[in-house]
């Protein structure tokens, strides 16, 4: 039966929603894999082409082991075409959880009387931004509810603030924000501020069930959220990230409706998303979750293949949500962004790091709860090469010239020596003896793999100047 949404209003009637249901089931109930069309697809990819949501259906409903090995060696060789080794590290700050939103899966939520409400003052702020610059972050993604506390003025006012902190060698470079659908003035507002990516996930993407989680609150109105990022690219922000909770829904009609919304940006702005991120439902204060929609290791670590086949040259962000052991293991097929040091207690990072995890404070639980230079000391152990780069924001390679580079695959050139410059900096002011040792000799090997012998040795002569004292090289 053809799925016919329900009339909402939306602020912009140019912008309605995209999704049908009916399609998307119609893509995967029709989709059957076999050998030759599941290897066509993935050698599609391989080639830097976008996949269709056919094919994508295709994969989703590929369930022979053999070939779906194949998939998964498939993302882990693209994403190594792409983006090299290089994995970006950053840090999520709670700015506040008060939240007139009532959503059935978040701790957050408004019916929670347990929740521990509480925004962080100005002060409170700038010690927790003291607290990461000091571990060595140099990328945070600034997190806030629903809640008119949380204009888009309060938003950019602690942008700036967060900007403003530097405390030794330490800074922040790039902050990216997960909040509330905002208007095209809002929007306007925050850019202004000098943001990089915002994010808005649509949680699910499923118009019923997303009614069934959602009844109270401005989220209860789907299109407004699914149209959210349209409005964000009229005011003139090009970089977005979009994503869903796996758990709420069948992963297969998620991960389609994903590929339907980047399909949507690309045909709309030539600008797909900057990221996609794909968190997994884990237990919230006073939650109310059916788990028949529970998503386990093995679909999980397909789900992140096939995204990366999907969507070659969009970033993969994958969150401490997911255990050390499930994070190891899907980093290889195509993982490009992680969280490390993560604290999701508000001010929790300029506070003791012995606080245990309290659903009442926390929108969730975490499972990987390592500090930044333990998953260091890892990634570096497994041939992995940390970056804090924010160069491509910085001068200008967002939106459509982002496209431009990491479209063709030429995006590596830029990753890997900005990565280099990056860990030099945090090998020097922050890692521990035993890091810096393993680190230094990654970057070693990283350089003696570079075929370009003018960036090769322009690499090696700024290495030198950080090692003299300069600090933010960039290519």
């Amino acid at each position: 039966m053809e799925f016919k949404p329900e009339k909402y209003s939306i602020e912009d009637e140019s912008m309605k929603p995209f999704i049908d249901a009916g399609e998307i089931c119609d893509y995967i109930n029709n989709a059957n894999p076999t050998k030759e069309s599941v290897r066509k697809i993935i050698e599609k990819s391989l080639n830097k082409n976008r996949l269709n949501l056919q094919e994508v259906a295709v994969l989703v409903n590929t369930n022979d082991p053999e070939l779906v090995e194949e998939i998964k060696a498939g993302a882990k060789k693209l994403k190594e075409n792409v983006y090299g080794n290089r994995i970006v590290l950053f840090a999520p700050l709670y700015v506040g959880n008060l939240c007139l939103n009532d959503c059935k899966y978040c701790g957050f939520k408004s019916s929670n009387k347990n929740a521990v409400r509480k925004t962080l003052s100005k002060n409170e702020l700038i010690e927790n931004v003291k607290a990461l610059e000091e571990q060595g972050q140099k990328r945070l993604i600034l997190v806030y509810g629903e809640h008119k506390k949380y204009s888009p003025e309060y938003i950019a006012e602690t942008v700036r603030t967060v900007y403003d902190v530097k405390i030794g060698n330490g800074e922040i470079r790039r902050i990216n924000i997960n909040a509330a659908p905002l208007d095209i003035d809002g929007f306007k507002i925050v850019k202004e501020a000098g943001i990089g990516t915002y994010q808005v996930f649509q949680e699910t993407y499923h118009p019923e069930a997303f009614k069934i989680y959602h009844q109270k609150g401005a989220k209860a109105n789907y299109p407004n959220r699914l149209t959210a990022l349209d409005r964000a690219q009229v005011a003139g922000i090009d970089d977005v990230g979009i994503g869903v909770l796996f758990g709420l829904y069948d992963w297969k009609f998620e991960i389609l409706s994903l590929i339907r919304h980047t399909n949507h940006l690309e045909a709309c702005y030539n600008v797909g998303p900057h990221t996609i991120s794909f968190p997994r439902l884990q237990d919230a204060s006073e939650n109310d979750i059916d788990e028949k929609y529970k998503v386990s290791d093995e679909d999980f670590t397909k789900i992140v293949a096939i995204l990366r086949l999907a969507v070659p040259y969009t970033g993969l962000i994958l969150t401490a949500r997911e255990p050390e052991n499930i994070r190891k293991e899907v980093l290889q097929y195509g993982c490009s962004q992680i969280d490390a040091g993560t604290k999701l207690e508000i001010g929790a990072y300029a506070e003791s790091p012995e606080i245990d995890q309290n659903l009442n404070k926390e929108q969730f639980l975490i499972n990987d709860s390592r500090t930044l230079n333990e998953v260091i000391d890892e990634l570096v152990n497994d041939g992995y090469l940390p970056s804090f780069c924010t160069a491509c924001y910085r001068l200008g390679r967002t939106g459509e010239h982002f496209m431009e580079f990491s479209v063709p695959g030429f995006i590596k050139r830029y990753c890997t020596p900005n990565a280099i410059l990056t860990l030099t900096e945090y090998l020097i002011d922050y890692a521990k003896p035993e890091t810096a040792k393993k680190g230094w000799k990654i970057i070693d090997e990283n350089i003696n793999k570079m075929s370009d012998s003018k960036r090769k040795a322009e690499v090696i002569k700024r290495i030198e100047k950080i090692k003299a004292g300069e600090r933010d090289l960039y290519f």
